[in-house]
């Protein structure tokens, strides 16, 4: 019960050590989980139904359950990312439900991206001429989907980093 409190309330460091511990122990493996183009279409979905169902806002709240506040040491791969990037988009793009839409994108890569204890911050940015409202994660330099679509620069007004607002 000690190591579940310490895992919950403790620091990176006490962190690292428990899960050192049940890496030793047979009980965890050291390899990272990584989101295949099979996993993300089911999370893109269901990301995109939260959106239209509760609201671009109350899914921000929520994200603190669906995207653990632990981060690795370790920076995510280029290849890692881009492959992400591709299959978040591809999704998206071939999905009548989805059909490109960056909130649902963004939250989603978001999700899988801190789920795999990667350091993530979601961005939500305006642009004033024309007026428009566009969503993006970054993650080891990498944006999903793009931070400037078609040329179009958005200045952040909310970033979110923790896991919640």
């Amino acid at each position: 019960m000690t190591e579940v409190q310490k895992f919950a309330s403790g620091s990176p460091e006490e962190r690292a050590e428990l899960v050192i511990g049940l890496m030793r122990a047979g009980c965890a493996t050291r390899r990272r989980t990584t989101y295949a183009g099979v996993g993300v279409g089911p999370w893109l979905g269901g990301v995109h139904l939260l959106i239209r169902i509760l609201g671009f806002g109350r899914v921000l709240r929520l994200l603190s359950l669906a995207a653990p506040g632990y981060a690795r040491t370790d920076l995510p791969s280029a290849e890692e990312l881009g492959r992400l990037k591709r299959a978040v988009q591809s999704h998206s793009s071939r999905s009548w439900l989805v059909n490109g839409d960056c909130k649902s994108e963004a939250v989603t890569a978001f999700v899988l991206l801190r789920r795999c204890g990667l350091k993530a911050v979601l961005h939500v940015g305006v642009r004033e001429h024309p007026f428009a409202l566009h969503a993006w994660t970054v993650s080891g330099g990498l944006c999903i989907p793009d931070a400037d679509p078609r040329g179009h620069a958005f200045t952040p007004v909310l970033s979110i980093d923790c896991g919640g607002p």
